[in-house]
């Protein structure tokens, strides 16, 4: 038996917990003091993660002419729409 719901569940279907273990799994990065918050580093770029109330806030940092992109992926969302929108990056 999987440690997670299948990939196709809605990610506010996901215990908290369960969130913190997949983020750790695509190699983000807790922030100590705001734990809300996350790093990620692909390649190419690097990515601010926020847990917010409503949506997943994904910040990518410096990636369009110097500025930040950032997307807010609403928690209805699969887990695997969540994985393939912040791993397609900016």
């Amino acid at each position: 038996m999987s440690r997670w719901p299948s990939p196709d569940t809605p990610f506010y279907n996901h215990s908290l917990a369960t969130i913190e273990d997949w983020l750790q799994t695509l190699g983000a990065q807790r922030d100590e003091q705001e734990l809300h918050c996350w790093s990620l580093q692909r390649g190419a770029w690097q990515a601010e993660l926020s847990l917010e109330i409503e949506e997943l806030q994904v910040r990518y940092l410096g990636v369009a002419a110097g500025r930040d992109v950032v997307r807010n992926l609403k928690y209805a969302l699969s887990r695997q729409e969540m994985e393939t929108a912040i791993l397609g990056g900016p």
